[in-house]
C-alpha cells in the first residue's frame, strides 16, 4: 500500500512540474480515474484537453483516443503511458479499406465512428459518438451513408433514420460478446434493476434493455433515475458509477465485460509515462487537418438528445 501511495504521490509532483492534464475513460482501472483531472468518454475528454491550460496531455486510454487529443490540440504534446493499448474495432478498417469502399457508393455520405483511427477519420466525411450518431445522420443531405466502422452503432442508427445505412462489418468485442442470455439472467437475479446498455451492443440485447445510453449518457442518467442498475457495457465504468452514486447499486451484466486495451495502463506505467515523457502520439499534419474537418463538422451538429 505504502509503494502505490509513493507512486501516486510522485505522480501527482511531476504532473504539477510538467504542467500536465492527466484524463481518464470511463473504462479505464479505477485508480486510473481516481487520479485524473477528468474523467469520460474519448469525445469528451479530448475537448476537455482543449480548454485546459496544461502543456502535456496524459491521455489514459487507448491509441485513437490519444489520436484525437493530438488532432483536437496541436499544440500540446500528447502521452499514451500504455503504447500497446489499441482497439480491436478502430482496426477492423483501415483508410485504403474505406478508399476502396466509396468507390461503390460514390452518392454516400462517409460517417465515421470516433473510435477509429486518424487516418479512417481523415477520409470521413463527418465522425459521431455513440451519443450522437442518430443526430450526426439525420443532420446531413445525403440519403445514404456509408457508416463506419461499427455495425452495431450503425443498426442502432438505422432505427431512427428513414436514410439507407450501409455499415462496416466491424465491431466492438466486449460489447459484441454480451449476451440475450446475460440480460435475462441478470433481469432474474436482480428484478427490481433497470437494464441500461451501449449503442455498440447487439440488437436482441439493446431490445431487452430499458434504456440505451453512451457511458456519459449512463452517468448523467443515474443520477436522478431508480435505485438498481444492471450495466451493459465495459466494466470500468462501474467504478464512476459506484463512487458517484454511493447509495444505489450497479450490477455487471456480464463478468466477461472487460476490455484487455482499456485495463493496460496502470499506475506503475502512468508514472513511467510521466518520468520519461513517454509514449508521444503525434498526427502528421495532413492526415490531421482532414480528420480535424471530420470532427468539427460533427460538433456544429447540435446535440438534441
Amino acid at each position: 500500500m505504502q509503494d502505490t501511495q509513493n507512486i501516486i504521490q510522485r505522480i501527482l509532483e511531476l504532473k504539477k512540474e510538467r504542467n500536465a492534464v492527466i484524463l481518464a475513460h470511463n473504462y479505464e482501472r479505477g485508480e486510473i480515474q481516481d487520479i485524473a483531472d477528468f474523467t469520460g468518454d474519448s469525445l469528451g475528454l479530448s475537448r476537455q484537453a482543449m480548454e485546459q491550460e496544461a502543456e502535456i496531455i496524459v491521455f489514459c486510454g487507448v491509441n485513437f483516443m490519444a489520436e484525437s487529443a493530438a488532432i483536437l490540440s496541436p499544440e500540446k504534446i500528447v502521452l499514451l503511458p500504455e503504447i500497446y493499448a489499441g482497439c480491436p474495432m478502430a482496426s477492423m478498417i483501415t483508410a485504403d479499406a474505406l478508399r476502396e469502399e466509396k468507390k461503390k457508393y460514390p452518392n454516400a455520405a462517409v460517417v465515421c465512428y470516433v473510435n477509429s483511427t486518424a487516418e479512417v477519420k481523415a477520409e470521413s466525411d463527418i465522425c459521431c459518438t455513440s451519443a450522437n450518431a442518430v443526430e450526426v445522420v439525420n443532420s446531413l443531405e445525403e440519403d445514404e451513408i456509408l457508416f463506419v466502422p461499427d455495425k452495431n452503432l450503425a443498426d442502432y442508427v438505422s432505427r431512427y433514420s428513414t436514410k439507407k445505412i450501409i455499415p462496416w462489418e466491424g465491431y466492438c468485442p466486449t460489447h459484441n460478446q454480451i449476451l440475450v442470455t446475460d440480460v435475462i439472467k441478470a433481469r432474474k437475479e436482480h428484478p427490481d434493476a433497470e437494464v441500461l446498455a451501449h449503442p455498440e451492443c447487439k440488437r436482441d440485447v439493446i431490445d431487452l434493455s430499458d434504456k440505451v445510453f453512451s457511458t456519459t449518457g449512463m452517468v448523467e442518467y443515474v443520477k436522478d433515475a431508480g435505485n438498481e442498475f444492471i450495466i451493459a457495457t465495459e466494466r470500468g465504468i462501474l467504478h464512476k458509477l459506484e463512487k458517484d452514486n454511493p447509495e444505489k447499486k450497479f450490477y455487471n451484466v456480464s463478468e466477461y465485460t472487460v476490455c484487455p486495451d482499456m485495463k493496460a495502463i496502470t499506475i506503475e506505467s502512468l508514472l513511467l509515462s510521466l518520468e520519461n515523457m513517454q509514449y508521444v502520439i503525434t498526427v502528421p499534419d495532413d492526415i490531421r487537418k482532414k480528420a480535424r474537418l471530420a470532427l468539427d463538422r460533427m460538433l456544429e451538429v447540435k446535440r438534441s438528445r
